[in-house]
């Protein structure tokens, strides 16, 4: 199947795909657009980009999963509450559950320090095995524009939430350094790759900026998936 899709190049050629027939605007533009039609190939110009580590807290789906979504996101971008809680619920139930699809986070703290203490917390969920669960939570109450007051308070308020077993080792995790230099390991390698915006993503080395529409989303997904066959 050929898809049509709108690419914008960004610094080391990170672009933009979206939907022409899906009715909606998209979460971001540029007018500077190039227009192009063509197969997907079954890995894309970003390459690679999954950790692919068994046990890995900060991902969802089968190690193996013949695709990977790699996002790069921030908890106080109202974007990526806007995927969090339209996109990736229908990815999980069509593709992960059934072990196509593999997610996984990165974080791209760019929304001032509150953005890395909200990183900081997401780790600390990490350490207890429950990151999705406070990522979810985070996102679920995020405000439809602006940034989500994430202070360390309303941090503890959503660990309590989802039931985090050990709330003071979280505070002590959360307030912490010790996740540092692999949040920032993330949020560099996004910046080698000309990400400057979240919430993006690379669908087996395909780049997707935005929250744009389910439907472009599964759409991607689906093409990949026979270009595999």
């Amino acid at each position: 199947m050929i898809i049509v899709a709108v690419l914008v190049a960004i610094a080391a050629g990170f672009g933009i795909y979206l939907a022409v027939d899906s009715g909606d605007e998209p979460e971001s533009a540029n007018p500077a657009v190039i227009v192009e039609e063509s197969p997907l190939a079954a890995m894309g110009p970003l390459g690679d980009l999954a950790h692919r580590v068994d046990g890995d807290p900060l991902a969802i789906g089968a190690v193996d999963a013949p695709l990977t979504l790699v996002e790069y996101s921030d908890y106080r971008c109202p974007f990526c509450a806007k995927f969090s809680r339209d996109t990736e619920p229908e990815l999980v139930q069509k593709y992960v559950d059934e072990g196509t699809l593999r997610i996984e986070w990165r974080d791209m703290p760019i929304f001032g320090e509150q953005s890395l203490v909200a990183a900081r917390a997401g780790r600390a969920a990490a350490e207890q095995g429950m990151f999705w669960e406070f990522n979810t939570a985070v996102f679920a109450a995020a405000p439809a524009s602006g940034h989500a007051d994430l202070n360390p308070a309303a941090l503890r308020g959503f660990a309590e939430q989802v039931g985090i077993p050990d709330l003071d080792q979280f505070d002590r995790d959360a307030a912490s350094e010790k996740f540092d230099d692999a949040i920032w390991s993330d949020a560099a390698a996004a910046q080698a790759m000309g990400v400057v915006s979240t919430p993006s993503f690379s669908l087996n080395g395909h780049p997707m900026i935005g929250a744009q529409p389910t439907t472009l989303f599964t759409q991607v997904i689906d093409d990949l998936l026979k270009a595999q066959d």
